[in-house]
């Protein structure tokens, strides 16, 4: 598939579902609390979705090739799940970590999104894990700019979470995206600078690191979607979807909930 370099309409297009899907994760983080279920979290985000702001929730029956349909409208990947947590039973507890990951379709073009909430009072370990994975977010998105590589992104990423003395997982990346949920290019989080595709202007991804406190190896369950850490550690991960301009970098997926992006020293 090649690199859809979008338009100005495509780009207009994509900003409003960015921000979307973002106001969907300011919605929801008020409700974020003790003993409510994944499962319920997924209806009040459906019913958002759907009655509220009139998009599509795009994991709903999402199925690329080799996979069942997903079968609920948000991911929800609490403690040692790394990604693709289905929404169901289990209630949050004080100290768990919880990652909400939100696509929404508006119009046909898709906004992606994620964040890692932590609930009640974490453990030391858990909040360090959360803040460093969205500084690492941020050090590959400030990465983001013509004539940087691929390689820059992940270098940017994976130098930081491993100084941190977390691990980077490796099977799973960010992606273009835009008319079509995973476009080409994949996004990896580790990486040589000045190595891979070289970015444009007009070029659309995320940028969603998925970092262990502990090895970087997992493993998927039997529901064929849920993936988790092999050691059992915790695992975080914060996303956005970001644009290439003609000077740096435009996050798409941004509401007045976002956190503001970290003071990082220059790299």
């Amino acid at each position: 598939m090649p690199i859809v370099i979008k338009t100005p309409d495509e780009i207009e297009r994509m900003r409003v579902a960015g921000k979307l899907a973002a106001q969907v994760l300011d919605f929801i983080t008020p409700h974020i609390q003790p003993d409510i279920t994944t499962g319920e979290l997924d209806d009040l985000c459906h019913a958002y979705m759907r009655d509220v702001q009139g998009v599509i929730p795009a994991p709903l029956n999402y199925a690329p090739p080799g996979y069942r349909p997903f079968p609920r409208s948000i991911c929800t990947s609490v403690n040692n799940v790394v990604c693709h947590g289905i929404p169901g039973e289990r209630k949050l507890k004080s100290g768990d970590i919880l990652n909400i990951d939100i696509t929404v379709i508006k119009d046909g073009f898709h906004g992606d999104t994620s964040r890692t909430f932590c609930i009640g009072e974490p453990s030391i370990l858990a909040k360090r894990l959360v803040e460093t994975t969205f500084e690492c977010m941020w050090h590959g998105i400030r990465a983001i700019k013509p004539g940087n590589h691929l390689g820059d992104i992940g270098h940017a990423i994976q130098s930081y979470a491993e100084a941190s003395g977390f691990s980077v997982v490796r099977e799973f990346c960010g992606h273009g995206i835009g008319r079509v949920f995973h476009e080409e290019p994949q996004i990896l989080h580790y990486g040589r600078p000045g190595t891979g595709l070289p970015l444009e202007p007009g070029m659309i991804f995320t940028v969603e690191p998925m970092i262990n406190a502990g090895r970087p190896g997992i493993r998927q369950l039997a529901d064929g979607w849920t993936v988790v850490t092999k050691d059992r550690s915790l695992s975080a991960q914060w996303e956005h979807t970001v644009l290439v301009t003609e000077t740096g970098f435009e996050v798409l997926t941004w509401s007045e909930g976002c956190r503001p992006m970290p003071f990082l020293p220059q790299p």
